[in-house]
């Protein structure tokens, strides 16, 4: 089952259960997908939809979204609004894979580097796009950008 068929599924799972919180998030990731599908549409032509990698990014950035929604709110001491962003985050990570942790990551970096035969800061870029490629929606490619760059400097 594809994840936009997992979506689905929950949703009307969500629906039964009476599940406002999920099935209110769980319209959101759906409603997402449907404004990203008519805009590749609009851009391209193209019909064939969106493959499980760019829904993987779209959920990828509704987390980021949120946990900078969830930091103002806390900043602003709006905590009840903080937890809901904090719920919505844990809905959408569930359709996301499992992040990798510190270890995985580094050993990653590694591996693609020896992989690339990469030496320079110049080979940041092709570093960077293989890791995407390899790990899509796995590990914050924010902080590891800083990662690569000491690697491939020192």
């Amino acid at each position: 089952m594809g994840l936009r068929e997992r979506i689905a599924a929950d949703i009307k799972d969500a629906m039964k259960a009476k599940d406002s919180a999920r099935l209110s998030t769980l319209r959101l990731i759906s409603a997402a997908i449907k404004d990203r599908e008519i805009a590749a549409r609009t851009e391209s032509g193209d019909e064939t939809g969106l493959s499980d990698a760019d829904l993987t990014a779209i959920l990828s950035k509704m987390v980021k979204q949120r946990q900078e929604s969830a930091r103002a709110y806390e900043e602003g001491g709006r905590i009840e609004l903080a937890e809901r962003e904090q719920d919505e985050i844990a809905v959408i990570q569930s359709y996301l894979p499992r992040q990798l942790d510190p270890e995985e990551t580094a050993a990653a970096i590694d591996r693609v580097i020896a992989d690339l035969g990469a030496g320079s800061i110049r080979d940041m870029g092709r570093v960077m796009a293989e890791l995407r490629a390899r790990h899509a929606g796995q590990m914050d490619f924010g902080a590891v950008g800083p990662a690569i760059k000491t690697r491939l400097m020192g």
